[in-house]
């Protein structure tokens, strides 16, 4: 039988988090939650929202139009995971005062082990209604919690909780008969469930196991297990990260790069300190930089492995010198403070060197970092795979250790986009071209993308065989910018394969396949 979980669920939390993160350093409050509609969005579909908006028909799942639609005063806020996590964190550390050993599942979900709470406290109902009221004193009225066998089963629990509920051992399959298979969260499976006429996780659950090999394999065991009630999934206490900024005021502003580089080396190396106590290394740090207008610069730097001191410094370095270029018309701007905030950490020992020496992925690092901290930020760049419909677009040259951006993810779909396998020579600028039917005049591509003529010869060699045209549009809204382009793959006599394009009444190719 698994073990007896405690779930504690903060309903809204996104909401929560990103009400509370507009105004720095106020605790998250319920008032604005319940009286303002308000939903979260991503990908233009809602993801959260307050029980005001669901009270004028918002749901999670909705495109944002529709929501808008039915809430015309609905508040829309983009989703940001990070400022959920952030605004998590307090309740975390209270929680951990209270009884220890506290996982957070997601931000507004934490679960930890019941026996000890249950054995303190006098009982599992009163643990969960201890806790309740805990964080209903420092502003979560409406937290709902719930004891149950197993992580899965507590925490559909904790959704039905009004605000505590306790699933008796043994009785969890009971508990979840009545549940839609939706609560799964497998999106895939779910559908095909449906189609088939399951409706609930008790028809899920009277499904032979074997039978579900065959056809899910391990993935559908593993939900049929859940269904069934018998969660396996590991609890793994994890105490809440410990205040690792640092920061250093200075007196008098700095306004040179070096001059400011200089002073945080003492910030670099305790913040260093401070992990390394903890057994610690960071992998992502923030920066800011405070002026003497009361501006504040942030970034995020990422690092291939972990950072030193010595890298700190240079990232302090490399982000002043970014901003001397864009604000030229402030050259006296100085800089009176330094903060340098760890934002991802990792266990020391994975970052440790071999007992013969560093692998060559260390060595590699090592060498690429002295080169970028002579040559400058921009000095060493590394290519990324970005989101785009032409093969130059999805082509990024980023600085080493830098995060990539994620507003063109290559993995979203990019309508007109070629898909793989790629050519292995991509041209920077599509090269033009010669390119002709059997009587050695130039085929052309309608606005029908009908081909006038099968192309024959391509750069003076005969053409082995072709496909195509594939259409590209782009920006199709935008009558001054709109482009349209047609692709074919070639293949000529000397098995050399070619992507051209049909652009502004000329071929150009785009790149060739080796």
């Amino acid at each position: 039988m698994p073990p007896r979980h405690l779930v504690l669920w903060l309903p809204d939390w996104p909401v929560r988090a990103a009400l509370g993160a507009s105004s720095a350093h106020e605790p998250v409050t319920n008032k604005p939650v319940a009286d303002e509609p308000v939903a979260i969005f991503h990908a233009n579909t809602i993801i959260a929202c307050s029980a005001a908006a669901r009270a004028q028909g918002v749901r999670r799942g909705q495109r944002r139009r529709l929501a808008q639609s039915l809430s015309p005063a609905l508040r829309l806020i983009p989703a940001d995971p990070r400022r959920d996590e952030r605004a998590f964190l307090p309740v975390l550390r209270l929680l951990e005062e209270l009884v220890p050993g506290v996982q957070p599942l997601r931000p507004g979900l934490a679960a930890l082990r019941a026996r000890g709470a249950a054995r303190y406290y006098g009982g599992e109902e009163q643990s969960a209604l201890r806790l309740i009221a805990a964080l209903a004193a420092h502003g979560h009225p409406d937290a709902r919690a719930a004891v149950a066998d197993g992580l899965f089963t507590a925490e559909q629990a904790a959704r039905l909780a009004a605000p505590a509920l306790v699933v008796d051992p043994g009785r969890s399959q009971e508990f979840l008969a009545p549940l839609p298979v939706q609560v799964l969260g497998d999106d895939d499976v779910t559908a095909l469930l449906q189609r088939l006429g399951i409706r609930t996780l008790a028809e899920f659950a009277a499904l032979a196991e074997s039978d579900i090999r065959d056809r899910l394999g391990e993935r559908g065991v593993r939900l049929h297990a859940l269904a069934s009630g018998a969660d396996s999934r590991p609890l793994t206490p994890q105490h809440p990260e410990p205040e690792l900024a640092r920061e250093i005021v200075f007196e008098s502003p700095l306004e040179q790069a070096d001059q400011v580089a200089f002073a945080v080396r003492q910030t670099a190396d305790a913040v260093t300190a401070a992990l390394a106590e903890l057994s610690q290394v960071c992998t992502e740090v923030r920066i800011d930089l405070t002026d003497d207008d009361g501006s504040i610069t942030s970034r995020v730097w990422l690092h291939p492995t972990s950072f030193e001191a010595s890298d700190l410094v240079d990232r302090v370095r490399w982000q002043l010198e970014g901003l001397r270029p864009v604000e030229s018309d402030r050259e006296s701007a100085g800089i009176t403070e330094v903060r340098i905030t760890p934002t991802r950490v990792d266990d020391s020992a994975h970052h440790q060197p071999g007992l013969f020496g560093q692998g060559p992925q260390q060595r590699l690092h090592h060498a690429v970092s002295r080169v970028q901290a002579m040559l400058g930020h921009r000095g060493v760049v590394s290519p990324v795979v970005i989101g785009g419909r032409r093969l130059t677009d999805r082509q990024l040259l980023q600085p080493w250790g830098d995060l990539a951006p994620p507003e063109r993810d290559a993995a979203l779909p990019w309508p007109g986009s070629l898909p793989p396998p790629y050519p292995s020579e991509v041209y920077t600028t599509p090269l033009p071209i010669r390119l002709a039917a059997a009587d050695r005049t130039e085929p052309s591509v309608n606005d029908r993308g009908e081909l006038s003529a099968p192309p024959a010869w391509i750069e003076e060699t005969p053409v082995l065989s072709w496909a195509g045209p594939w259409p590209l549009r782009e920006r199709a809204w935008d009558r001054d910018n709109a482009r349209l382009a047609q692709r074919l793959q070639i293949v000529d006599e000397s098995q050399r394969a070619w992507l051209v394009l049909w652009e502004a009444d000329s071929w150009w190719a785009e790149g060739r396949y080796r």
